[in-house]
């Protein structure tokens, strides 16, 4: 069985599409990330997924990546409708986008640290706004967490 096919089975309830061959291959500062070349993976494509959703302006799909905790909704508006109205505010921000297309950039090559249950992924701007970029393993898949 290919690597693709053994992640793509892999993903189970996340449905996250499977990384590109491209993602899988080592790259310069992969050789400082650490985790399995699958964990590597699912962090950055959970990135590249979540940064592109971004860009679309798609919110619905942008929750999809978070930890459920940070899908609850708020003050009668569901996880989707408060991140089409931030990336709608966002689209309008000066330099914004422009931070968008340079962490999509970075992705690929981005130093992945693994540990345990938790990983982190080093880009040019915080994926949340937060000081660093966090994800979460649970339900079978990386979940982007504050």
């Amino acid at each position: 069985m290919s690597s693709r096919r053994t992640i793509t089975l892999l993903l189970g309830a996340c449905a996250l599409a499977a990384p590109s061959a491209g993602a899988l291959a080592p790259s310069a500062s992969g050789a400082a990330s650490v985790g399995s070349r699958e964990q590597i993976a699912w962090v950055r494509s959970s990135a590249s997924r979540f940064v592109g959703d971004e860009l679309r302006g798609d919110g619905a799909s942008a929750c999809s990546i978070l930890y459920a905790p940070l899908t609850a909704s708020e003050q009668h508006r569901t996880c989707a409708q408060r991140w089409d109205a931030k990336l709608a505010r966002m689209r309008h921000e000066a330099g914004a986008r422009a931070q968008l297309h340079a962490d999509a950039a970075a992705i690929a090559s981005a130093t992945v640290i693994v540990h345990g249950n938790s990983a982190s992924i080093a880009l040019p701007a915080p994926l949340l706004g937060g000081p660093k970029n966090t994800f979460l393993w649970t339900s079978n898949c990386w979940m982007l967490t504050a």
